[in-house]
């Protein structure tokens, strides 16, 4: 077991830290902010929620939740 393997297993919401780095916003082009709590990638620009399912970001603008009829 190498250590990137051992990283990935304690990866928040089973995603890899490096992975969560390297993510943009398939919508805007913009950074992505990761929600730890709800398991979330957060487009501040596009106000839009984009979930993480089974440690797999979901970034699809359809699957995504909108930030401002959440509010």
């Amino acid at each position: 077991m190498t250590e990137n393997s051992k990283d990935n297993s304690a990866a928040p919401c089973g995603v890899s830290p490096r992975l969560l780095e390297l993510l943009i916003c398939p919508v805007t082009g913009g950074p992505l902010v990761f929600d730890r709590e709800a398991c979330e990638l957060i487009s501040k620009k596009a106000k839009l929620a984009f979930p993480i399912r089974d440690g797999l970001p979901i970034l699809l603008e359809s699957e995504a939740r909108d930030l401002e009829l959440s509010t």
